[in-house]
């Protein structure tokens, strides 16, 4: 069976959090939750999108968010396919919009695309008629990985109106930042950002959220403590003089932690960079629910695809 959560969203693509309202995310948070309750149960699939195509259009290397995605198409019944960038005519030359076409005239009802150029979504929802779902646009936005993020928080500590939530680490250079900021802010949370100056984008406050340099402070403000990975691949200059020196100053160890009064819960989208932003210890501790993340990952996206085959109306 299909969960029982009716309900259309206002888009018919996922381009960011940016674009959902408040009654979106609700939607989508009742429907994961049913979601999950389907991927627990011994038999996993369900025929919600029997004979939908899906398309899963991956120009960046990607191993959670892939997986995760097809993972969730697998158990929704969904026909998938599988394309890389690096074994593809894009290596030729062809446009992004020539590849997209092409796997369209196959009959191709959604894609999900993980592309390096911010807005390559939006340029794409504007010309072709599939629904597109962002699994990541350069240093922009990942919707998915805000909604499973926010979802996983919810479980841990209830409702979000109120609660104080730091994200920790390379704001510069992260999409799961500003996805984040978004879907917070939406959920009526309190944000902060905390990292070197050198990887804290200028004028961020206009987000609505306040800036932390000193991670013990931070730490002790909040709730929930949202690590990020430090993404030296997406750094043409240094940021930081070392990781050594990052992990000294911002890293979350047992140390830290112990010097608060108060238990905090800590998350990390992965990879994680051991020993840099977070120590062992820590990822794997009680105060962690990374792990948590991972399974819910699976279930928000089932949420998505569900939803966006809803409007559209290819559900069966």
């Amino acid at each position: 069976m299909s969960p029982s959560t009716e309900g259309f969203l206002s888009t018919k693509h996922l381009l960011g959090i940016k674009y959902l309202t408040k009654d979106d995310l609700d939607l989508i948070f009742r429907t994961t939750k049913e979601f999950k309750q389907v991927i627990n149960r011994p038999i996993k699939k369900v025929p919600s999108l029997r004979d939908i195509t899906i398309a899963n259009l991956f120009f960046e290397n990607s191993t959670r968010t892939k997986l995760s995605f097809e993972l969730a198409e697998k158990r929704l019944s969904a026909d998938v396919i599988n394309f890389s960038a690096a074994s593809s005519s894009v290596k030729k030359g062809e446009t992004l919009l020539d590849t997209v076409n092409n796997i369209l005239s196959m009959k191709v009802d959604m894609v999900v695309m993980r592309h390096p150029s911010p807005g390559a979504h939006f340029f794409l929802s504007k010309h072709i008629d599939a629904n597109i779902i962002n699994a990541g646009d350069g240093t922009h936005e990942h919707p998915t990985q805000a909604l499973l993020d926010a979802f996983s928080m919810m479980e841990k500590v209830g409702d979000l109106q109120g609660k104080k939530i730091v994200i920790v680490g390379d704001i510069m250079h992260s999409r799961v930042a500003l996805s984040n900021i978004f879907c917070l802010k939406k959920l009526g949370a309190q944000v902060k950002v905390c990292g070197p100056p050198t990887l804290i984008p200028k004028n961020i406050q206009k987000l609505g959220i306040e800036v932390e340099y000193n991670i013990d402070k931070a730490l002790a403000w909040c709730d929930i403590a949202n690590v990020l990975r430090i993404q030296l691949e997406r750094q043409d200059i240094k940021f930081i003089p070392s990781l050594r020196e990052y992990a000294l100053y911002f890293g979350i160890n047992n140390e830290r932690l112990n010097r608060l009064n108060k238990e905090i819960v800590i998350m990390h989208p992965g990879p994680i960079n051991r020993g840099v932003e977070i120590t062992s210890d820590v990822a794997d501790s009680d105060h962690s629910i990374i792990l948590q993340q991972v399974e819910n990952g699976v279930a928000v996206r089932m949420a998505v695809l569900y939803l966006l085959a809803n409007k559209r109306g290819l559900k069966h």
